[in-house]
Parts: structure tokens; sequence; C-alpha cells
């Protein structure tokens, strides 16, 4: 219930639209080109293997009327291309291009493009760039596999748990491995269904019709979905011809870790590692990450839920979860670090990029957390050492009782034996309930630390789906070198520094893709030492003079971290006035305006 309450109200203000993570590199004919005569195919390259949907390429002429096509393909049978035929005579004029496909790591990627026969038209069928993908199906998606990373946490950590930390009264977890079981199941099931509408960026209905599980089996991320069903049916079948053990040899762990690798697999083979360079090495990062993140987190909530729900747990389970939490942590880090480079792939792109500054968000939760950690261990160390303090005298008591019952003197050479009232050897009732007193108080503290541990868990494990769900700073960089040398527009990034009195700092925005039409704004705000800052209130309009257009609100709204929106629609190319207005304070704010070339 903790861990689902958390994520619950972390949804509340993360899910949204889906980050494109294949990058066009080029396009055949190239965007806005005027050709002499009609092309035969168009072709789309990408930074990365992509699948072709059914409704892949829409082509329009001059009318806005749609043009008959090609069935979508491979150029080449280059998996990193799009394709599609065109008819023999075309006409003149303006046509527009919408396309969208599939990455290999299972998001969808569209957009459009322009090209024009003889000349261009007068008017052109107006376009955007931005994902078309319902918002509710992207959303609902999002959701569900937040809700799946969330139980596979649960379910391997709690199940970890219980098979080598031994706590004295394992029944109190079979709720917590329940919980992550149904769960992952449920959000799974959702995922397969939402999948096809999810690719096609089509409303809920298109899941319910004929034909849309079996061509999401035919996927990549649809086999890797149907495969965890399996997987998951297999562990629910594991745990009942478990039920009611309290050791485990074995074969037993070899084959729970076989389950746990298994599960963990379905997630690398359809998400970033899956695609880009060094693929086996990335998808055994990967594995090897998450399973490290669910003996952690998961084993934590269920070290949380002994501690409320179990009175006779004594130290041994908790030192054995800190040594296996250590090792976790250590995993984490050698991975996490390999991740973030294969990522990157550049200081500039921590910085530069959306997945860069969103790493940076997740390494100072990260720091936190080993904080949280480390508070925890020291309060593990006390609570161990508490019942060393305990169990001396019983082994003393007991010691001399022995002696006694065999015939043996109790005191020393002068009869001087130990009495019940007697606090000064530690044997007295005074005593005793000092030390358990001493006892419940470090199990009380280790109880709030590592309530405390799993609250920032959850937001690092939340921060880590979104890293997943956003293009990494190394294709991004790629493609904008790509994109430049083929003439497509890259994004535009601007830095506007502002001053209020005595303070400063400076607004990173980035139009994505800086273009005519929708775009993304993403501002980051910097303080003077560099650092990121938080304001009250950042707007950001845009005045276009020339054609009396304007101001238009962006509209951006706190994202956590940055300011952002995907909704801004810049009609007219051209060198529009961007105004920055900064808040600081409840009474000081400073406008600042800089010219952003919007090109069509």
């Amino acid at each position: 219930m903790l861990l689902g309450s958390l994520l619950v109200l972390l949804l509340l203000g993360t899910a949204g639209t889906a980050s494109a993570h294949a990058a066009l590199e080029s396009t055949d004919p190239a965007d806005g080109s005027v050709l002499k005569s009609a092309p035969r195919a168009l072709t789309l390259t990408f930074s990365e293997s992509v699948a072709l949907l059914d409704d892949s390429f829409r082509v329009y002429d001059p009318d806005n009327r749609r043009v008959r096509t090609s069935s979508a393909h491979h150029a080449k049978d280059a998996g990193d291309t799009a394709s599609v035929t065109l008819p023999a005579k075309l006409g003149t004029g303006t046509f527009t291009v919408a396309w969208r496909v599939v990455s290999a790591d299972s998001h969808p990627v569209s957009g459009a493009f322009t090209f024009s026969i003889g000349k261009p038209s007068a008017t052109t069928t107006p376009i955007t760039t931005a994902p078309t993908e319902e918002p509710l199906t992207g959303s609902l998606y999002d959701i569900a596999r937040y809700f799946a990373y969330i139980a596979a946490a649960l379910l391997i950590g709690t199940a970890t748990f219980v098979a080598l930390c031994r706590p004295p009264n394992p029944t109190v977890l079979n709720k917590p491995i329940l919980m992550g079981w149904w769960t992952l199941l449920a959000a799974t099931v959702a995922l397969l269904i939402l999948r096809a509408p999810y690719e096609a960026g089509t409303g809920l209905a298109t899941a319910f019709e004929p034909s849309a599980i079996p061509k999401t089996l035919t996927s990549r991320p649809g086999s890797a979905l149907a495969a965890r069903v399996l997987l998951i049916a297999a562990t629910a079948f594991f745990l009942l011809r478990l039920r009611g053990r309290e050791r485990f040899g074995r074969v037993v762990l070899g084959t729970g870790a076989v389950l746990a690798v298994g599960l963990a697999l379905t997630w690398a083979s359809a998400e970033h590692a899956s695609a880009g360079i060094q693929v086996p090495v990335a998808m055994t990062s990967a594995v090897l990450h998450l399973l490290a993140m669910s003996v952690w987190l998961g084993g934590l909530t269920a070290l949380l839920t002994v501690l409320y729900r179990s009175s006779d747990l004594d130290a041994a389970p908790v030192a054995r979860f800190s040594r296996l939490a250590f090792a976790s942590v250590t995993v984490l880090v050698v991975t996490g670090i390999y991740q973030s480079w294969r990522g990157l792939g550049s200081w500039n792109a921590l910085t530069g990029t959306s997945y860069g500054r969103i790493l940076l968000v997740k390494l100072g939760a990260v720091t936190l957390l080993l904080a949280v950690a480390g508070w925890s261990r020291r309060w593990t160390g006390r609570m161990v050492e508490a019942e060393v303090r305990l169990r001396v005298p019983e082994l003393v008591r007991a010691g001399a009782d022995g002696a006694v019952a065999s015939g043996a003197p109790s005191g020393g050479a002068g009869g001087g034996a130990s009495h019940p009232g007697d606090d000064s050897e530690g044997g007295g009732d005074g005593a005793q309930e000092r030390r358990d007193g001493s006892k419940d108080r470090y199990r009380r503290g280790l109880r709030r630390s590592v309530l405390f541990e799993v609250g920032v868990g959850v937001v690092v494990l939340v921060i880590t789906t979104l890293l997943t769900n956003t293009l990494p700073g190394r294709a991004a960089a790629d493609a904008q070198q790509t994109a430049t040398s083929a003439g497509i527009p890259a994004a535009s990034v601007t830095t506007v520094p502002f001053r209020v009195g005595n303070a400063g700092g400076k607004v990173q925005i980035t139009l994505d893709p800086g273009r005519v039409g929708e775009n993304s704004v993403e501002a980051v705000v910097y303080g003077p030492d560099g650092g990121f800052a938080t304001v009250p209130e950042l707007r950001l309009s845009f005045t276009l003079a020339a054609q009396k257009i304007g101001p238009l609100d962006a509209d951006v709204k706190d994202e956590g971290g940055y300011w952002g929106t995907n909704t801004l629609n810049l009609p007219i190319a051209g060198t529009w006035t961007m105004k920055v207005t900064v808040r600081t304070t409840d009474v000081d704010q400073v406008s600042v305006s800089r010219q952003v070339r919007i090109v069509r």
C-alpha cells in the first residue's frame, strides 16, 4: 500500500507524452526541397532501427487530398530506414508527408515535412511535427509502465528478502508478494492491450479491434510483454509450491533467480539497452541494474513491513539485509555509471539535453538515498549491538544455572552469588528493562529511516522510468549533428541571462524542432553558481512584429526541475521576439527579450 500510494501521488505530476527515441537523420527528398520531376519513392533514415506501422506514411497533395502509396517498407532491407513508393503522376506544387514509426526501444516517433515539384504552392497543407498520439492513450500507457516497474521491485525484492534474510515470521510478507504479483500481471496485460493504439497514436477504442492484439504480438515489444505474462504465470506456480517452507535449497534459489532474470530481460529487450552501441553489454547491465534496484527497494519495503507487523524480529535478518543492500548498491553504482556514459556520450549532453538534465536530478536523488541508507545502516548496527548486550547476561545466567544444576557453586571463592535484584552484574530486572528499552528505541529509529528510504527510493524509481522515456543524450547529439549537415532544422537553444537586484542567473530555453508548427519548450533556470535554481514563476511569450502576430503565451508549466510545454504553435516562419519573465520572489521579477529564428 505504501508504494502504491506514493506512486499515485508522484504520477499526478509526471504522466505525460512519451519522448521519441529514434531521431530522424535525413529525408529523401529533403525537407523543403524543390524538385524538377516527381520522385518515385520517399525514404527516411533514422538513428536506430525502426518498426513500421500500417499507416506509417500519409502523403497529401497541394489540394490536401491524400495520395495513394504502397505499403511502408525498409529501403534495401536496412532496419533504420522507412520508405514508400509513390504513383508515377503526382502533378506540381507542394506535397506534405506525415510519418510515424516505432523506435527499436519500443517508443513511437512521428513528424512531417514538405517537398515541392516544379515550384512551391501558394498555400500548403498545415502540418505538425509534434507527436500525434492520443493523449489519454499515451498517459494510460505510461501509468501502466510505472506500475509494472513498481510491482516488479515489490515482487522480486520481497521474495529475495524472504529467501535470503530469513525473517522469523515470513507469513507477514505474503500480502506484499501477492500485491506485487497481481499488480505486475494487471499492468502487463494493460500494456499488451494498449500497445496497438499507443503505437498508432489512436484512441482507446482501437485497442479492442480484432487485429490489434495479433499485430502487437508480432512486434518485439509485444513479444516481450507476452513473454512477461508467461513468466508471471510460472512465478505464481513457483511461489505456490514453496508456500510454508522456511528453508530454501540451491535448486529453489537457482530457479527463483532464473525467473527474476527472465522478468528483467523483458524490459531490457524492448528499451534503451536493445538499441545503440554495445547492445550485449548494455542489456546485461540493464538486467543487473533492474534486479539490484528490485532487491534493494523491494527488500526495503519487506523490511519495513516486518518492522511494523512482526514483534519478534531479531537483529539477524536486519543484518543480513544490510549486507544484501550494500551489494545491491554496489551493482547499481557500477551499472549506473556505465548506462550514464552510454546514454550521454559527452559532458555537454549532461546539461544540454533533456536526458542529461533528468539524469542530474536522478543523481541528486540517488545521493540523498545513499545518505538515508547510511543512516539506516547505523541504526542496524546499534540494533545488533543492543541485541548482543541483551544476550550476554542471558548466556551468563544460563551457564550459572547449568553449573548449579550440576552441583557446582554459582558464586566465587567467597560464595558471593549474584542476586536477582542486584544490577551490579547486569542481570537485574532494571538493567533488563533498560536493555529492552534500548533495543526498542533502535528498532523505532530503524523503522523511521527505512520508511524515509523507501519514499526516496520510489522517487528514484519514477525518475528512472522517466529516463527510459527520454531520448538519450548521445542519440540526440548524433541526430542534431547529422540533421544540421543534412539541412534538417535542429532544435533551437537560447540562453537568456537575467539579474534581479543583487541576484542573477540564466535561463536555457530549448525549442524543438524550432520550426513552423507545434514546438515543445523546455526552460531550465540556473543560479549564479551555474547550478540548478528554482523560481516561483516563469513565463514565455512570442511576438512576430513584422506580421503583427502575438504575443503568444507559451503557457509553460513547472515540470519539476524544468519548465515546459508541448503545445506552443508558431504558425509563420521568421524572426520572433521571445520575452522571458522570471519571478524570483513574491515581489521581484525581471523580463528579458531575445530574438529566435523559426524556419519552415
